[in-house]
């Protein structure tokens, strides 16, 4: 549903300076190029942008726990975490790093979801897209999140008189942490289009929770076509029947074809159309970012988003400034600089990656096409 005010944009500089490590699969800048990418494009003037602020501890215990909450302040002041605390909460491993603002960093990204709630207390869209660490859990960290910014910004929307929320998840990985939290409420719609086999394993295709969990687990090699067609008889019809009060959308961007951390083949212009037509689907519209390891690919995805958003049309060819940008990202992968395609500088948008619609996909979605018609 249209709304007579602009798209928000929530971002902050923290992303900017902050990295998980050198090692890791985060350490790359994300947040940052999409709020340089769009400035240099002209798409986000000051009256659109909000600084986020950080969550403090008591609005984090909506759904963590006081202790795993203040185990992380701890770690991150001590810059080191005990055996015990490493084993309860998940912190100080190889997925989730000490690092200097892990505490400040997550926080940050969790008060942005948390102030979209109140944003949009009387409709509109909100982007965040430092804002969608879906695993996360209660009392750990879980799968590069700390905190579970899907969740949080759940429960500000309805605290903030949005009872009914859509949630859907079009990152390559499975919403554990999401799915934890609501699988039960029968308020929250829950579809996710996730690949199969992949961590964390979870979201099967019988898992239904309190009956509007619509998992949909696809092969390697998924392609805008099967996505276009998910988006037609899956998403769609569920939402429409569903009739929320706001739509959340995580559109991690790890499941084109340039992301090493999945084997799916989608270009942007999938998640760019899955964000266009949701948008217009509820009175409250949230899209929040997610996955995305390929600094050109995710910087570009996620720009196009808010381009979307605000009904920009997407340019065949970027001016100097926005190439400018991409041009001064920097990739090491074990020990070695990559160097991007030339079109990862000059264009935002990908050649539509086509193909046929594979027989396992057709069964999958005729079986929840069953359950959406009994369920609907």
């Amino acid at each position: 549903m249209t709304s007579p005010h602009p798209p928000v944009f929530i971002g902050s500089e923290i992303y900017r300076h902050s990295s998980y490590g050198g090692w890791h699969p985060l350490r790359i800048p994300r947040v940052s190029t999409v709020m340089d990418l769009s400035r240099a494009l002209g798409w986000l003037p000051p009256t659109q942008f909000i600084n986020s602020p950080r969550a403090k501890p008591a609005a984090l215990h909506a759904f963590h726990t006081p202790e795993y909450v203040a185990a992380l302040a701890e770690a991150e002041k001590a810059q080191s975490v005990s055996d015990a605390v490493r084993d309860r909460h998940n912190i100080g491993t190889h997925s989730n790093p000490i690092f200097g603002e892990m505490f400040r960093r997550p926080a940050t990204s969790a008060g942005g979801a948390i102030l979209a709630g109140e944003l949009l207390t009387n409709g509109g869209s909100v982007y965040a897209p430092a804002a969608g660490t879906h695993h996360a859990m209660a009392d750990r960290a879980n799968g590069f999140c700390y905190f579970n910014d899907p969740v949080l910004a759940m429960l500000s929307l309805r605290h903030h008189g949005a009872p009914r929320i859509a949630y859907v998840d079009i990152d390559a990985h499975h919403p554990d942490g999401v799915d934890a939290a609501f699988a039960a409420d029968q308020d929250v719609l829950m579809l996710s289009v996730h690949e199969e086999n992949r961590w964390p394993r979870t979201g099967r295709l019988e898992d239904a929770g309190a009956g509007q969990v619509f998992n949909l687990p696809v092969p390697q090699g998924f392609n805008d076509t099967e996505m276009a067609l998910i988006l037609e008889r899956l998403i769609l019809p569920a939402i429409i029947a569903f009739r929320p009060d706001a739509i959340v959308l995580q559109c991690g961007a790890d499941a084109v074809t340039e992301d090493p951390q999945s084997r799916l083949t989608l270009s942007n212009n999938a998640h760019w159309a899955v964000v266009a037509a949701l948008q217009e689907l509820s009175p409250r519209f949230l899209a929040l970012g997610g996955g995305g390891y390929n600094p050109w690919s995710v910087g570009r995805l996620w720009t196009g988003v808010w381009g979307t958003m605000n009904g920009r049309p997407i340019p065949e060819h970027l001016p100097d400034a926005a190439q400018s940008v991409l041009a001064a990202l920097e990739w090491d992968r074990r020990g070695r600089k990559l160097l991007p395609e030339p079109h990862w500088i000059t264009t935002l948008r990908d050649p539509p990656r086509t193909g046929p619609i594979s027989a396992e996909l057709r069964e999958r979605l005729g079986r929840l096409e069953g359950r959406l018609r009994a369920w609907a």
